[in-house]
């Protein structure tokens, strides 16, 4: 794990492992927000620099990042991963989301997820750019959030599949 942490990188142009991705200016948001794809299915939203959702083939919840915290599945549970520096060394401090954290933290993503497919459906948006060019990354990126479970589902583990 790097000591030091940077500003979000280009993810548009260095997300090489999203084969499918989408840069997008939300009508009201502060942040671009970027949405892509692995060759597998596996979808990753990046809504702004401290907050990705990362999901597996079936649409759980494998990873996220949020406000400087790793949020990860294991076991179809969440838990969270904090750095904690100190001269000589960076920890991860482990704390497992009770289950009412873990509703709680389940709410407040499907309701970005639905906002952000709200703001597709409505057309208030703007691409700021897109890989490859010629495929309708947004249209992959709507359906995919409307077959998305009305509950948000957790992975059994970090694994892709």
């Amino acid at each position: 794990m790097a000591r030091e942490e940077h500003d979000r990188e280009d993810l548009l142009a260095e997300a090489r492992a999203l084969v499918e991705r989408v840069s997008l200016r939300i009508v009201g948001a502060a942040d671009e927000v970027i949405v892509g794809f692995r060759r597998d299915g596996c979808a990753s939203v990046y809504l702004n620099p401290d907050r990705a959702y990362h999901f597996n083939t079936a649409g759980q919840l494998r990873r996220a990042y949020i406000d400087g915290l790793l949020v990860k599945a294991e076991h179809a549970r969440l838990a969270s991963l904090r750095r904690e520096r100190t001269a000589g060394a960076v920890e991860l401090v482990r704390h497992d989301l009770s289950q009412q954290e873990t509703q709680v933290f389940l709410e407040a993503m499907r309701c970005e997820l639905v906002a952000l497919g709200g703001s597709l459906a409505a057309g208030s948006f703007e691409v700021i750019g897109q890989m490859p060019d010629g495929v309708d990354v947004v249209g992959r990126v709507r359906t995919w959030l409307a077959a998305l479970p009305g509950e948000p589902q957790i992975a059994d583990s970090l694994r892709a599949k």
